[in-house]
């Protein structure tokens, strides 16, 4: 119970007397749940997870001492054996994770215990789960793994003829035969598609001139995986070719510089720089973190305040999209060691053709 202990160091630190841990990623962080409604009530000193009659069986399997489990079941409501436990514990006042809350969900805090003193909490989880312990880092390499192998797999299938619709499929169903979700819905563009950075597969056909971007992820055991790559169709044209070197030199003059104490805008100048003149075509961030959600806590980007430590895991995803023309991504995962980084990811980045 690692992850509790450092919550509960952090509520001591911030002189919180108790927090209603209700965003669910930051449930199953704490507690190792793996349902989709659940709620905690942690202390310095207890814990009690909550849910309902759904996951009786579930919850009492997966969720361990210290932590006590209470389910509820209908008419009571979850808000209902919330105030239960926090009488079971006496507490009268408890803060809440404001930056998951919406102000209609805070009203109804406030007339549910109206004899509580319910104040926002800072946000607790963001920094702390940005760094990764061995455990979560062992997991994400099996994601990041499985997403090598997806992209071997699908790779098989590029071919001109083929819609980029066919390929996204494709890829759910690889991982989905793995018995892993999908970390997000797929990003398979082709051609002058390939300039849409979030673009959705589409019936469009592979054809000889192309460059193709695939961009996927996996969800094994509750940790993610988030890989691009892009690769050719046939021979393409000088300035096609230049762009996606340009996206390589990019990402690989960000990797050397990535090391604990070195800050995001940092890794970020580093990859626009390496791209000249198109960089204006480089519209977004770098990166971001990675863990239980695949947009996880921290940002690589011209504006971000992160700085790089030891066990955070980031993914660098420089592109050039050229309305009208193409667009290429590439992106690996990395996780930040003692001494610099370790790639998770190792499908071949080289420009291939098909």
């Amino acid at each position: 119970m690692e992850n509790l202990k450092r919550i509960q160091n952090s509520l001591v630190e911030c002189d919180i007397p108790a927090l209603l841990v209700s965003e669910i990623e930051n449930v199953r962080w704490l507690t190792g749940f793996t349902g989709s409604s659940g709620a905690v009530i942690v202390t310095p000193s207890k814990a009690s997870f909550i849910t309902d009659a759904r996951y009786d069986v579930q919850a009492r399997d997966e969720v361990k001492a210290p932590f006590s489990v209470h389910i509820f079941a209908t008419p009571k409501t979850m808000n209902d054996e919330i105030a239960d436990c926090l009488d079971a514990n006496e507490i009268t006042a408890f803060g809440f994770e404001a930056v998951h809350t919406s102000y209609a969900q805070y009203q109804k805090l406030v007339e549910k215990f109206p004899n509580h003193k319910v104040q926002p909490a800072p946000d607790l989880f963001g920094p702390l789960r940005m760094v990764k312990s061995e455990a979560e880092i062992e997991t994400t390499r099996r994601a990041c793994k499985l997403a090598d192998a997806c992209f071997d797999h699908v790779c098989r299938l590029v071919q001109p003829g083929v819609s980029e619709y066919d390929l996204g499929l494709e890829i759910e169903f690889f991982f989905r035969r793995q018995g892993a979700k999908l970390a997000f819905e797929p990003i398979v563009v082709a051609g002058e598609r390939a300039a849409l950075p979030h673009g959705k597969p589409s019936e469009r056909k592979l054809q000889a001139g192309d460059l193709v971007t695939m961009d996927f992820g996996a969800n094994l055991d509750g940790y993610c995986s988030d890989l691009t790559r892009t690769v050719a169709i046939g021979e393409v044209t000088p300035r096609v070719r230049e762009i996606y070197d340009k996206v390589l030199a990019a990402q690989e003059a960000a990797l050397a510089v990535m090391k604990p104490g070195v800050s995001a805008a940092t890794v970020d100048k580093a990859a626009r720089n390496a791209m000249g003149e198109d960089a204006k075509y480089f519209g977004h961030g770098l990166g971001h973190g990675l863990g239980r959600v695949v947009h996880d806590g921290g940002r690589l980007g011209p504006s971000s305040t992160d700085t790089l430590a030891v066990g955070q895991i980031w993914t660098v995803e420089p592109g050039i999209y050229v309305p009208g023309l193409t667009g290429c991504r590439i992106e690996d995962d990395v996780v930040v060691t003692s001494d610099g980084i370790e790639i998770l990811t190792h499908s071949p980045k080289a420009f291939t053709q098909f």
